[in-house]
């Protein structure tokens, strides 16, 4: 979930995916980011990835010739969306095998028990986030008191670890603890053919210090510094060509589509934009672990 999206309240969503309301015609509160529920024109990024998300909660499809593999549920309001956008794409929503997430923030798996719900996928979660994603949220460090993050709880019927990976249909995506937003922060990564060559896909978890947390004496979470430490020192490493994330906003979705969409193929092969956009949450991570760190006056 991005730093600045936390007073978004779930039961309005809620009230409105079971409202007779088009997406298009939702509004999100004002407080709250309208592009969350925004639609977006789902299209193939590279091989067999495809993009199903809203205009910044991202949500990615991988098709195989077993089935699909979805990342992201996003909120449970969305699940319309997406569905729309993986018909759009031509292929059949009840054919999503395997559901994965980036983080156990609702805005990342609210939909997730109506999604396993309708098409009866197995759900893979990383080790730190399962407890959050089987009890609604009600278990996350920061924000489990909070019933506004609360979401249907799902089962998980894979528990994932570092480096563990996830095959279907010849497609392989490795999972990479990126521990620290949440426990179980996961950032994911496959190589896709595109013509003549193989690209390195990223899909960032999150690396996002939210407004908050306690880097310095967190009780619910003692070692939260040392794991965004651990995080960083992963995604510093990780090989990309094709930058993507849990937020639109993180690799320039609005700005790059519409390249895509006048011819350039190569509009999201962004190594650079993947470097300065980790190299720049490394540096707010080091400044708010200073401020909390610093002697008090």
């Amino acid at each position: 979930m991005k730093a600045t999206q936390f007073t978004l309240r779930f039961a309005l969503f809620a009230l409105l995916a079971s409202a007779a309301i088009p997406l298009a015609a939702q509004k999100t509160p004002a407080t709250g980011n309208p592009a969350w529920l925004t639609p977006f024109p789902a299209f193939r990024i590279a091989g067999n990835l495809y993009y199903v998300g809203s205009q910044d909660l991202g949500s990615y499809l991988i098709a195989t010739p077993r089935g699909l593999i979805l990342i992201n549920s996003s909120f449970e309001a969305s699940v319309p969306l997406i569905k729309k956008s993986v018909e759009d794409l031509g292929f059949r929503f009840s054919d999503i095998k395997i559901l994965l997430i980036s983080h156990a923030h609702d805005d990342h798996c609210s939909g997730s028990a109506k999604i396993i719900r309708l098409t009866g996928a197995k759900y893979y979660v990383m080790a730190g986030d399962v407890s959050v994603v089987e009890s609604g949220g009600r278990t996350d460090f920061q924000y489990g008191a909070q019933k506004s993050h609360h979401y249907p709880p799902a089962r998980v019927d894979r528990i994932l670890h570092d480096g563990d990976t996830v095959s279907l249909g010849g497609t392989i995506l490795t999972a990479h603890l990126t521990p620290g937003h949440t426990r179980g922060t996961t950032t994911w990564t496959l190589d896709e053919p595109e013509g003549s060559r193989f690209l390195h896909v990223v899909i960032v978890g999150s690396p996002n210090v939210n407004p908050g947390y306690k880097l310095v004496g967190n009780r619910a979470y003692p070692q939260i510094a040392k794991d965004y430490k651990r995080g960083f020192a992963v995604l510093d490493q990780l090989p990309c060509d094709i930058f993507l994330g849990a937020h639109g906003s993180y690799f320039d979705l609005v700005d790059k589509y519409p390249r895509w969409k006048n011819g350039d193929k190569n509009a999201f092969i962004d190594p650079a934009g993947y470097k300065a956009y980790i190299a720049d949450r490394e540096q707010a991570f080091e400044k708010e672990l200073q401020r909390q760190s610093a002697p008090k006056r």
